[in-house]
């Protein structure tokens, strides 16, 4: 075996061949090495580190602050708002960073920007603790962005540009209509209506003959006429944040996978569920990921969401759209639980959409549609024995049933995912499981804070002895989204 790394398909062999060091491609496969394969590899490493100390500055690392000890998990978290606000960024020649023009909140840790998604969940602590005026800012914040590409992107980098994350521009203006009024949310309305337009831009032409069902981008047309949406990219390519894991997802995946893998891993960042079992083929890993396959019933949830609400506020404005939007929201309605709902298990499913089948992913996912309060009472009281039964662990509710691995499955629970639980219960009046359910999650996050100091990203909510795992990253501290529902929690408590 020749271990001359010049013929090999290395990253040092690539990177001389892509740059046309030579005219012909042979020249370098033909040279001898100076030095053994693991000297060259460790040169060319340091070369490349040199490289980018030169010609690239690091992101700054912000120092960490001793916060003055706090009596209380609510004074603690008032006290962190600051450590996270971040100051309207200056556009900067040569930066991924996406120039914002009004303070925001950042989740923590590693994440050094905006998060979509996080954003709300992160504005219902900030409004409790008196901060409206940042809460104010995130939603103007999104509002440029909006006018700017015609969404939220994932993320304020350029590399999130491609996708979203689950619309959540509309709950953040209800959070602000309960504080301002109609009024304040008014003028916002042209952006919440770019954004639904984003989500059901699909382009698609009429078909010459009968072929349902059939997807372009974000847009499923399950029957004529009948539309549900999905997560999706503009983009087929490794992911630049995660790119050395995606690269390896695609090196395990089956040859004729990858030419549509990097979609379906980009998809489920669009999610926000990156990574769950709930995208993979049955009983397959990462490498099997169908997100695009799949028409998720919190999406469609959440855009039912959008299409009511723009049915009330446009009809308030006087606006005569109000009756589309209306009749848009109650087809959607009648597909999600023509599709989606199981009547046996009391349930909502994500479904196959090329087979119509639902998967059997037991996820919290399903919960989606009882926190936007699109199912009658029969059907909550159902839904509420279900998460009892299947959901309810000692720390919280669990994501899903299943062990993978990965962050978005159990034993982990998520902030976000305890709050759309809990406020559906209470939508519909089960609040003495509400309360349970919430009073657990605040005692995890409580007693994690008391032995270190720490608010973190996710939570074991089933061994509440154990540090919560799984991702692509190591767990991460803060943490936004944790720090706005524990809040509002305790608000809830108090009243």
């Amino acid at each position: 075996m020749n271990d001359n790394p010049a013929q090999t398909a290395g990253v040092l062999f690539e990177a001389v061949q892509q740059a046309r060091i030579f005219p012909d491609s042979k020249t370098f496969p033909d040279c001898r090495a100076r030095a053994d394969a693991k000297g060259i590899d460790d040169a060319f490493v340091r070369m490349l580190r040199d490289f980018v100390a030169e010609h690239f500055e690091l992101p700054a690392e912000r120092s960490a602050v001793e916060l003055v000890a706090a009596d209380s998990l609510a004074a603690h978290i008032d006290r962190l708002w600051a450590e996270l606000e971040r100051a309207p960024d200056p556009a900067l020649p040569g930066s991924s960073a996406i120039a914002l023009a009004h303070p925001y909140v950042v989740p923590g840790g590693r994440f050094r920007e905006i998060y979509y998604w996080d954003s709300y969940f992160t504005a219902e602590g900030l409004a409790v603790s008196g901060r409206l005026d940042l809460v104010e800012g995130m939603i103007r914040n999104f509002a440029d962005l909006i006018d700017r590409y015609g969404y939220v992107p994932n993320g304020t980098r350029l590399y999130y540009l491609g996708r979203s994350q689950p619309p959540m521009f509309c709950a953040m203006l209800q959070l602000l209509e309960r504080y301002r009024g109609f009024a304040a949310v008014r003028a916002f309305l042209p952006q919440l209506l770019r954004e639904y337009a984003f989500w059901m831009d699909a382009g698609m032409a009429a078909p010459s003959a009968a072929s349902w069902p059939r997807a372009v981008a974000r847009v499923v047309e399950v029957a004529p006429g009948a539309v549900l949406n999905r997560y999706w990219d503009a983009n087929d390519m490794p992911r630049p944040e995660s790119f050395g894991e995606d690269l390896h997802t695609c090196a395990q995946a089956a040859e004729g996978r990858r030419g549509s893998l990097f979609r379906d891993i980009r998809a489920g960042a669009e999610s926000g569920w990156d990574f769950s079992s709930r995208w993979f083929a049955p009983g397959g890993c990462i490498e099997s990921i169908r997100c695009t396959e799949l028409l998720p019933v919190d999406l469609n949830a959440l855009l039912w969401q959008i299409e009511q609400q723009l049915a009330r506020w446009l009809a308030q404005a006087g606006d005569p759209r109000a009756v589309a939007f209306a009749a848009a929201a109650e087809r959607r309605r009648a597909l999600l639980q023509a599709h989606c709902w199981d009547e046996r298990a009391g349930w909502f499913f994500d479904i196959h959409w090329p087979s119509d089948h639902p998967t059997e992913a037991w996820t919290l996912a399903g919960a989606f549609p009882l926190y936007c309060g699109m199912v009658d009472e029969a059907r909550g009281a159902r839904m509420a024995e279900v998460i009892e039964a299947r959901f309810l662990r000692p720390g919280g509710v669990v994501t899903t049933l299943v062990r993978s691995g990965e962050q978005w499955d159990a034993p982990n629970g998520w902030a976000p995912l305890q709050w759309v639980v809990v406020q559906g219960l209470r939508r519909y009046g089960h609040d003495r499981l509400a309360d349970e359910i919430a009073g657990r999650f605040v005692a995890l996050v409580e007693r994690v804070w008391r032995e270190t100091g720490k608010m973190m990203e996710k939570y074991d909510v089933c061994d509440m002895a154990r540090e919560a795992g799984g991702g692509e990253y190591p767990v991460q501290d803060g943490f936004g989204w944790t720090n706005g529902v524990v809040r509002a929690f305790l608000a809830q408590k108090a009243r």
